[in-house]
């Protein structure tokens, strides 16, 4: 079975940054295309972004490209969301999720597509 715990969120100022993890356990993680949601209260879990097992291959939300950047390092199990120019509407409970997939390029931006959820973590913008 697999564990996703994320890690990494808080209270940062407009314009600041931060950066989330995600642990991964339980299965091989280089098997697994990755993905970063949020959920805003009174709104629906949107995507954020995905990176594939290889990590060659990437997709962001329209509203962080270029803010925003997915990573992982499959040494260490983990994925990482680096956001940058944070702003007011980014404020929202962040989640990881892991889909296992025999296609090293393949990523996934509908949250149905995932098996594997974390419980999240809480980024808050605001002065």
């Amino acid at each position: 079975q697999v564990h996703l715990v994320e890690s990494g969120g808080g209270l940062v100022q407009p314009e600041g940054s931060l950066r989330l993890s995600c642990a991964f356990s339980g299965r091989t993680f280089s098997s697994y295309a990755m993905g970063w949601f949020r959920q805003a209260p009174g709104r629906q879990r949107e995507f954020v972004a995905t990176i594939s097992r290889s990590a060659g291959n990437t997709k962001y939300a329209t509203s962080v490209l270029g803010r925003f950047s997915i990573s992982r390092d499959n040494a260490v199990n983990t994925t990482y969301l680096q956001m940058n120019s944070l702003r007011p509407e980014d404020t929202a409970v962040y989640y990881c999720a892991a889909q296992f997939t025999y296609y090293i390029n393949n990523v996934y931006e509908d949250s149905t597509q995932y098996t594997y959820w974390g419980r999240g973590t809480q980024v808050t913008v605001s002065t």
